[in-house]
């Protein structure tokens, strides 16, 4: 009883628990690093021939990069906090109930030690000792066994949740820690929007003479489709070693679980033929025993009947020293001699468990190391998925369309995408279901972004004021991937949009409904 007033009269104590949302981005980002180094390493080996100071969009870089850092963060850091706060809703809503579990449970408790208390709190010893008729001892004996086992499960069940209560409270500290981070970091990724936003204005009034001059310049028109070129050759290279690596891993696995099966197919058949020879051990010393049972019938039958004749003759035989009855020859058996125990016939015959020779285990084949971690990206789609969509397609992003496939670039080369004007920061959508192979800032192209659909199909999507998704992210038909702007020099703020089969640009009209 002393036990329970404790419990009932102590709170739950209650210790902060260290936020766990730092350490899983700080996972998230490490996991990540592997392929954003390979994609940094791809880009400057397109750009390694060019000079670092032949484009004056470049000083912008820097800038429209950490302005399309900070935009991410911003809306990743509403995402989570919308989480969260539902995560905090449900959890209040679950202390609720079990507070009102646990001070229903505490009356419940209450008013059984009340009771017990009124009723006397009579011990089961001094109803042994009463002397009282004995049907009446039993029968209030059950019943205060029920009523102690009762108890006992309430008791526990207060417990449990007692410690549901605490856990709960730890959750809700939590979740009030990771909101308190989450808006931390949004006002200062705000601080640096602003800041960068300020100095990318400054640095445009700047260079804006020397953009107008740059855009003008077919060469230059030029060279920003060579580098888009290479870029989708090195990343089609790069798709392809994704594919030969991830085939490679899954027919190590399926080697690797053949032999597992195989192993275990060979271990069943060793422990069936172990079995077989048990049983047959087993049925051969049963056997036995049978036969020396009936031998020893027949022996004393025929005794028996010696004796039977005896009488009936009338000789009486003169007592002598007692003859020894005859061994019976045991019928040998295949299996391991086993010593026969004298016969009991209330008791069945016991089975001796004969061990069989172990035989000689074959070496196991060492499995092969598995390879470093590689940098990997999302599941690649089927192939034919986005094919079958051709003429389905919803536009990437709201706006009118400036300038289209084939059309004349002034003195330059022709469009080999289009151009969709629309206010900055409009959300742009993936087209169709893929995986991110490229996200990140390119020179001609500012912010650039671009998804695998599979069956070696890539949308393009330039001119950014902020990139969504990162490389590597698995994104649907319709998810925001990015936001429009006017980043890379450009001087309209819009969407450059481009469609490629096996490298090669093609009229993104056919298959999108602008």
């Amino acid at each position: 009883m002393l036990c329970l007033a404790l419990l009932l009269s102590c709170g739950a104590a209650h210790g902060a628990r260290p936020t766990e949302r730092s350490k899983q981005k700080a996972a998230a980002e490490l996991q990540r690093a592997g392929l954003q180094q390979k994609l940094t390493a791809l880009k400057r080996d397109i750009s390694q021939t060019e000079s670092a100071k032949d484009d004056a969009a470049d000083t912008l870089a820097e800038s429209e990069e950490a302005i399309s850092n900070a935009n991410r963060a911003l809306r990743d850091l509403a995402q989570e906090q919308s989480e969260t706060s539902v995560k905090l809703n449900a959890l209040g809503k679950e202390h609720r109930e079990l507070t009102a579990t646990v001070e229903k449970q505490k009356g419940q408790l209450s008013k059984l030690l009340r009771e017990q208390y009124v009723a006397g709190n009579e011990d089961r010893m001094k109803l042994l000792l009463s002397g009282d008729n004995p049907n009446r001892i039993n029968r209030d004996l059950q019943l205060m066994a029920y009523v102690s086992q009762a108890q006992a499960r309430l008791l526990e069940s207060l417990r449990a949740n007692l410690l549901a209560v605490e856990k709960n409270q730890a959750d809700v500290q939590n979740a009030k820690d990771e909101l308190e981070e989450i808006a931390q970091e949004e006002r200062d990724q705000k601080v640096v929007l602003e800041q960068e936003k300020a100095r990318r204005a400054s640095m445009l009034a700047n260079l804006s003479q020397r953009l107008v001059a740059k855009r003008k310049e077919a060469g230059s028109v030029e060279r920003d489709e060579q580098r888009m070129g290479n870029l989708v050759d090195k990343l089609a290279k790069l798709i392809e070693e994704q594919a030969a690596a991830a085939a490679a891993e899954k027919k190590r696995q399926q080697l690797l679980a053949e032999q597992r099966a195989a192993a275990k197919a060979a271990a069943a058949a060793r422990a069936a033929e172990e079995k077989r020879e048990r049983l047959l051990a087993a049925r051969a010393k049963v056997e036995a025993q049978a036969q020396a049972r009936a031998q020893a019938r027949a022996l004393a039958e025929r005794e028996r009947l010696a004796k039977e004749q005896q009488s009936k003759s009338g000789k009486i035989q003169p007592q002598t020293q007692p003859q020894t009855q005859p061994v019976p020859v045991p019928v040998p058996v295949p299996a391991p001699p086993v010593k026969l125990e004298p016969i009991d016939n209330d008791e069945p015959p016991q089975i001796a468990k004969v061990e069989p020779k172990p035989e000689p285990k074959p070496e196991p084949k060492p499995e092969p190391k598995p390879e470093p971690a590689r940098p990997t990206l999302a599941p690649a789609p089927p192939d034919g998925a986005f094919a079958s969509l051709k003429g389905q397609l919803r536009p990437p992003v709201a706006g009118r369309i400036a300038a289209r496939f084939g059309s004349k670039r002034g003195d330059g080369p022709t469009w080999k995408g289009v151009f969709i004007k629309t206010g900055e920061g409009s959300d742009v959508h993936a087209v169709a279901a893929g995986r991110v192979v490229f996200s990140d800032w390119m020179r001609g192209f500012g912010n650039l972004i671009i998804v695998d659909h599979g069956g070696q199909y890539l949308s393009i999507y330039g001119n950014n004021q902020s990139l969504l998704k990162r490389a590597g992210d698995s994104v649907r038909s319709g998810d925001a991937i990015a936001s429009a702007g006017n980043s890379g020099g450009n001087e309209e703020s819009g969407l450059y949009f481009e469609l490629r089969h096996q490298g090669r640009a093609f009229d993104p009209a056919t298959w999108v409904k602008f």
